[in-house]
């Protein structure tokens, strides 16, 4: 039901129920399947999305072609938003990593919702405020650190954006492909596999096909982060 998953979705999270009823006439539900193209770079941006189900990862392209992952995102997530703010074109391409069900809704809509509910308003200045904190960690992480830092703060974010967190362990289900992760952290998909290992052997984490576990969440956190 659409107002149950408004709820979920942090920048509705403080809007009475009277009004996120009120906002259902403005999402519709749209299907795209594992590999498709949600968003493509450069484009004018009309549309925000909500992720109601899967994984979507936020990609560019360096001078080398080589795809580079900004961001992996998941259940709740919003995506697409500051090209309608600030009516520039998109600044990444974003991809269905899996096959996803997203709502949408346009940008007119979604703006006439951020002049009209302040407490949304504030909600996505503080959601914008913690992605700019983040990115400049991940900047200081792949430019000062080495590799097994690098990787261990790209595992820190899938955690924030992909676990769950139960008594102080995290669980990542569907963890991406070492390659992903090597395109997160600046490395090579064979170091990845090294590092991954090398964690396991520290008993920092667990690997258990595409899930992770990280059984101390916080002693990782303090390390990493």
């Amino acid at each position: 039901m659409l107002i149950e998953f408004l709820k979920n979705v942090s920048i509705f999270s403080e809007v009475s129920d009277s009004n996120i009823k009120e906002f259902e006439a403005f999402f519709t539900l749209r299907e795209y399947p594992k590999g498709s193209m949600i968003i493509l770079e450069e484009e004018y941006g009309d549309i925000v999305f909500l992720v109601k189900k899967g994984t979507i990862k936020i990609t560019r392209v360096n001078d080398e072609g080589k795809e580079v992952i900004l961001s992996l995102m998941g259940e709740n997530d919003i995506v697409g938003e500051m090209s309608v703010i600030d009516g520039e074109s998109r600044s990444a391409n974003v991809l269905a990593q899996e096959n996803c069900e997203l709502y949408a809704i346009r940008s007119e809509d979604f703006l006439k919702l951020l002049k009209n509910n302040f407490e949304i308003s504030l909600a996505l200045m503080g959601e914008l405020a913690n992605r700019i904190r983040k990115s400049d960690q991940h900047i200081e992480a792949l430019s000062l650190s080495d590799a097994e830092h690098r990787i261990g703060v790209s595992i820190l974010n899938l955690s924030e954006e992909l676990g769950v967190i139960i008594k102080g362990k995290v669980t990542i289900q569907n963890l991406p492909f070492q390659q992903d992760i090597a395109n997160m952290s600046g490395t090579s998909r064979e170091t990845v596999s090294r590092i991954l290992k090398l964690f396991e052997d520290k008993n920092m984490l667990i690997k258990k096909g595409h899930t992770l576990i990280i059984p101390d969440y916080n002693s990782f956190k303090r390390y990493f982060g």
